[in-house]
């Protein structure tokens, strides 16, 4: 059998800027991201990579945690905060983050003056698993089809049989 090789894609800075798109969390109000999906615009299927901006006063998601997959940041220029379980870690220009699973809660907060833009990216799996604790909630993917779950203290997880960890 053959192998079709694939050519390189080159995603041009005025292609990513007339792509960009705002994406707001549904469950923090205070969540406001303004970016550009690199990785799938590129045709990489299993690694997700973004180019994210995030306002003075904002945060990038909801407080969460991933069971499966592997997530990172790189700070190309300003300031922010890094929630991480218990702690706050100060991030800046030339940091890079990384979020091994299973992951503690984390949050990225913009709480400097000027907006903070990275470089974000992870793991495309077929299957995680993703806590919001302060929400409440359990989100489990696969796929593309996604359902949330209410995160009570001694609740299983919601299949039967399946050890996710």
């Amino acid at each position: 059998m053959a192998l079709t090789r694939k050519h390189a894609c080159i995603i041009r800075a005025a292609e990513s800027t007339a792509s960009k798109a705002t994406f707001r969390h549904p469950w923090n109000p205070n969540s406001e991201m303004h970016g550009t999906i690199l990785g799938r615009a590129a045709g990489l299927f299993r690694t997700g990579v973004n180019l994210i901006r995030v306002p003075p006063g904002k945060e990038s998601f909801a407080y969460h945690a991933h069971l499966h997959e592997e997530e990172w940041i790189y700070v190309i220029s300003g300031r922010a905060v890094i929630e991480s379980g218990n702690t706050m870690h100060e991030i800046a220009a030339g940091d890079f983050i990384a979020f091994p699973t299973p992951s503690e809660p984390h949050l990225l907060r913009n709480n400097s003056a000027e907006e903070i833009v990275y470089l974000t990216g992870g793991e495309r799996s077929h299957f995680d698993v993703a806590d919001f604790p302060r929400d409440g909630k359990r989100m489990v993917r696969i796929g593309e089809r996604a359902t949330v779950y209410k995160l009570a203290e001694g609740q299983t997880f919601p299949f039967p049989g399946v050890d996710p960890f």
